[in-house]
């Protein structure tokens, strides 16, 4: 009776279940009508569903009825969800699945950048490429020089790229400008960057096409990012060559706000009498260097940031003099800066998000120069700059897209005492910008952008537009080309004789091509720049200079093929010409070579837990000028190839509780000699080489560090 009974059962529920079974079928596509294989589809809440086929067409059942979410996903390509209704014995659903943003394989906008960050996978340089750099001693600017679009200017600072002087470059901190990036330089004297790598979380040197976000550059930005708040507490100490120094960070138990606080003492007294300089010093290198910082979370998203840093240095030196022969001629210098940055961020909402900024920066430079044996008068120069900077940029997000606009205004008060004679001016600098990323598909982006200036002192404005446009070529390469337009005023010696000058004007046209994965870096880029408006002395100043610069760069970087090994090599070839300050005509300037490239190798040897590293850079010559030619002939001879090999060895052990490093870097190794240029006396008789203080520049150091380890970070930089 019971089999009976079940028998029934279920020959009178059979029918009703198979007819509840529904058939879903169709084909997924693209937009462009193109069959998607391999695409899940299936009735989002159930485990009904099936594959796509290499026709893209798929086919399930299902016993959901009604209303019904369907979904079609595709790892390479996002997902898309459909409503459909279930309510008749088959359907049949068409799909077309768009390629959605998906941030591993976003096209991204850099043309002409090279990043560097502690926290970004796919980067060029990171804090440690920086200090690990052969010869370069954890300078920055020096680091960057081993990369392409940098020239090899070792008797000026700054960072000379593309055709372009190193006044051209500007540095940001946290998107406000620093006047005085630099230590004061001297005569035929480069002096390196104030700022330590490791304070910053992300570095972006672009070489030239940079945003409307910045201004005042004719050739290229510096932008630098600082950190927010440290992982922990720690301090840290340090012993070497040339000084002392120490540092404190806190964290606060709740890990929503820290303070630090550094000092550094510099004596090279020691160093400059154990190592012989070319030219004798009169004032041997010191200085007292300090730092302090606060960060402090507002609110899940929003961060309060302070950094400030105050220097006092001096230096003077004796060189033969040129116009009377047997005669000293002495250089003294003494400077103060102090910088301080408070940046505010916070993100509104979803959409909306808000960065602040004020700085200022001070610095004075007292300079003395005097011709020692003979009657000549001495000169006295003290000069003061002061600038107060306030910024605002607001940005809306439209899904990937964005649209960033704000304002920035500064004031700058120019001071200086040329022995009785004053020399002053101030300036009231405003500028308006907006600049938008517009995703058209995660292949395709484009930045439009533009900048409105206006400064007081010269009672000129402009308005600069910038362009940008990249297409993903594949997961790891893209194609990108780009057009802007760049205003800087002429240099503050100038502006101080003839309120006059308009601005100088450049126009960047660049077209590149990366390939960018975590193990290897390939770029090359093509540029044009065309100069307009330079700044020029001879007949009278003025602002009628022309100039050009065009080229060709390659850069390859592989940290696979040799384990525990990376390597990098830069190319760059430049042609430029420009006719500006007393140039009778467009020529080579004395700071651009035609050809230069660089090889940087760096080994980790886990076992010995040392670091080591070498860097060979090679320039062509640069043209001099030589006043026993004619003036058809100006600027036609060119120093010797520029040839030099650093080394630098890292030790990296712990001692007690302490993360140590032991350090030693030795520039120029080979000992090769130098030459940048020439002086001539003013009858054109007598000259002489301008080259380094000396043929090799040696470091020993010791850095402990208490609460932090860094052997991590070590081993994951290989």
């Amino acid at each position: 009776m019971s089999k009976l009974f079940y028998t029934l059962l279920i020959l009178c529920v059979l029918p009703g279940a198979l007819l509840a079974q529904i058939k879903i079928s169709g084909r997924v596509t693209s937009p462009k009508k193109q069959p998607l294989v391999g695409v899940n589809v299936y009735i989002k809440g159930s485990y009904d569903g099936a594959t796509t086929a290499k026709d893209g067409s798929y086919s399930f059942t299902t016993d959901v009825t009604g209303e019904a979410i369907l979904v079609a996903s595709l790892a390479t390509m996002g997902s898309i969800e459909v409503k459909v209704e279930l309510n008749a014995p088959s359907l049949e659903q068409n799909i077309v699945l768009k390629e959605t943003m998906n941030e591993l394989k976003m096209v991204t906008i850099s043309s002409g950048a090279f990043e560097a960050s502690d926290t970004k996978k796919n980067t060029v340089l990171k804090p440690l490429d920086i200090v690990t750099t052969g010869g370069a001693n954890a300078d920055i600017v020096a680091a960057l020089k081993t990369l392409p679009g940098a020239q090899q200017v070792g008797e000026k600072e700054g960072l000379f790229v593309r055709g372009g002087t190193g006044y051209e470059t500007q540095t940001f901190i946290d998107g406000m400008l620093v006047r005085n990036p630099f230590y004061s330089g001297m005569p035929d004297f480069a002096t390196r960057g104030r700022f330590s790598p490791f304070l910053f979380k992300g570095t972006t040197f672009s070489s030239g096409g940079y945003s409307a976000l910045y201004g005042q550059g004719l050739s290229s930005a510096l932008i630098l990012e600082t950190i927010d708040l440290p992982d922990q507490s720690s301090s840290s100490v340090n012993l070497s060559s040339i000084g002392f120094g120490g540092a404190y960070s806190h964290l606060a138990k709740d890990k929503k706000s820290s303070y630090g606080v550094e000092a550094n003492y510099m004596n090279l007294t020691p160093y400059f009498k154990l190592v012989p300089q070319v030219n004798e010093p009169s004032t041997y290198p010191s200085g007292l260097n300090t730092t302090a910082n606060f960060r402090v979370k507002t609110s899940k998203s929003g961060m309060l940031k302070f950094y400030g840093a105050y220097s006092r240095n001096a230096f003077g030196f004796k060189i033969n003099s040129l116009q009377y022969p047997g005669a000293l001629e002495a250089f003294d210098l003494n400077n103060n800066n102090a910088y301080g940055n408070l940046t505010y961020r916070e993100r509104i909402n979803e959409n909306w998000k808000l960065d602040m900024g004020l700085s200022y920066s001070y610095n004075i430079d007292k300079i003395k120069m005097d011709t020692l044996t003979k009657d000549i008068p001495t000169v006295n120069i003290r000069s003061t700059q002061a600038l107060t900077q306030y910024r605002t940029v607001i940005t809306r997000n439209f899904g990937h897209s964005a649209l960033r606009f704000g304002a920035e205004y500064q004031f700058d008060q120019e001071k200086m005492r040329y022995n009785v004679y004053d020399l002053n001016y101030n300036d009231h600098y405003g500028a308006g910008f907006a600049e938008g990323d517009i995703y058209f598909t995660p292949r395709l982006v484009a930045r439009l952008g533009a900048r409105y200036e206006y400064s007081s002192i010269i009672k000129a404005a402009n308005i600069a537009p910038r362009a940008y446009l990249a297409y993903r070529t594949g997961v790891k390469g893209q194609v990108s080309v780009s057009y802007g337009t760049f205003y800087q005023k002429p240099e503050q010696q100038y502006i101080r004789l003839n309120h006059d000058l308009g601005y100088m004007r450049a126009t960047h046209y660049i077209a590149a091509y990366q390939y960018i994965s975590t193990q290897h870096v390939f770029r090359t880029e093509l540029f044009y720049k065309k100069y307009n408006d330079l700044l020029k002395t001879t007949p009278t100043l003025n602002t009628s200079g022309t100039g050009y610069a065009k080229g060709v760069e390659f850069y390859w970087r592989d940290k696979k093929t040799i384990k525990n090994g990376d390597y990098w090599i830069s190319y760059s070839y430049l042609d430029t010409k420009r006719d500006y300050l007393n140039y009778p005509f467009q020529v080579q300037p004395d700071f651009a070579a035609n050809h230069t490239a660089s090889f940087v190798y760096k080994q980790y040897f886990p076992k010995m837990k040392t670091y080591l590293g070498a860097t060979y850079t090679f320039a062509t010559g640069r043209p001099y000028y030589n006043p026993t030619r004619p003036e058809s002939e100006f600027m036609k001879d060119r120093t010797k190839s520029y040839n030099t090999v650093g080394f630098n060895a890292n030790y990296i052990t712990n001692i007690r509780k302490a993360f140590t490093v032991f350090v030693f870097t030795v520039t120029n190794a080979l000992g090769t000699d130098q030459v940048y240029g020439y002086r001539y006396s003013n009858d054109a008789l007598r000259r002489a080489a301008v080259g380094p203080m000396a043929p090799r520049f040696f470091f020993v150091g010791m850095f402990m560090s208490f609460g932090i380890d860094r052997s991590k970070e070590v081993i994951e930089n290989n």
